[in-house]
């Protein structure tokens, strides 16, 4: 790493001191809570907080042979926000081949990438800091993954089908099945969450009809 990106790697410290509202996932409550968790990590400015991020395309386009191709990058969310998004500091981890999608399978195929992951958390590695001129143990931490909602599925070994799809707040969404189909639906079941005198609530004629939605927020499960 260079001199001038090594010195970008601690800008997350003080980055949201005075900020008030989020400008940088540093000051995000998951970031915070994550401080909280492990002191001993957050003591090291310099210890790397990482994102993973994976999603399946075709790289044949529109061909009509089915193909479903799985890249998986790691991004270093240590560095500012102007940096940490453009493609130099983004790396591309692995690369699950086809043909088929590897679905729950996906935790075989990411062993050795999470072999090493846990291998920079617990022990750390020895590098070189080119802006302070010595070296550190370095340690990374993977703060939390980034896929649509089946890749979601997929990551984390939850089901992401039918009435307990949603993992914050499971059977309290009010899903339905469809009478033709039995598809699972959440049509109209959003207007729980709004605060309690929002309007939307008392749309009897755009939303669901004829009825008024006067239950409270549900919390999210633990």
């Amino acid at each position: 790493m260079s001199r001038k990106a090594a010195k970008h790697m601690t800008w997350h410290l003080k980055c949201c001191e005075d900020a008030d509202e989020v400008i940088h996932l540093a000051g995000s409550e998951a970031w915070k809570h994550f401080d909280e968790t492990h002191p001993t990590f957050a003591e090291e400015p310099r210890n790397v907080r990482l994102g993973l991020c994976t999603d399946g395309f075709n790289p044949f386009g529109c061909s009509i042979t089915p193909y479903s191709c799985w890249p998986v990058f790691l991004i270093v969310y240590s560095l500012p926000s102007e940096l940490c998004m453009k493609s130099e500091h983004i790396f591309l981890a692995m690369i699950i081949a086809g043909p088929k999608s590897p679905r729950k399978n996906i935790n075989v195929m990411l062993r050795p990438l999470i072999d090493e992951l846990k291998e920079l958390w617990t022990n750390g590695v020895e590098t070189y800091d080119s802006f302070r001129q010595h070296n550190f143990i370095m340690k990374a931490a993977l703060l939390w993954t980034i896929s649509d909602f089946p890749g979601y599925g997929m990551l984390s070994g939850w089901s992401t089908h039918g009435k307990l799809s949603c993992p914050y707040y499971m059977e309290n969404t009010k899903a339905f099945q469809l009478q033709y189909g039995r598809k699972t639906s959440f049509f109209d079941r959003y207007c729980q969450f709004l605060p309690p005198k929002h309007p939307f609530r008392r749309d009897k004629k755009n939303f669901y009809l004829n009825r008024v939605e006067k239950s409270p927020t549900p919390p999210p499960q633990d």
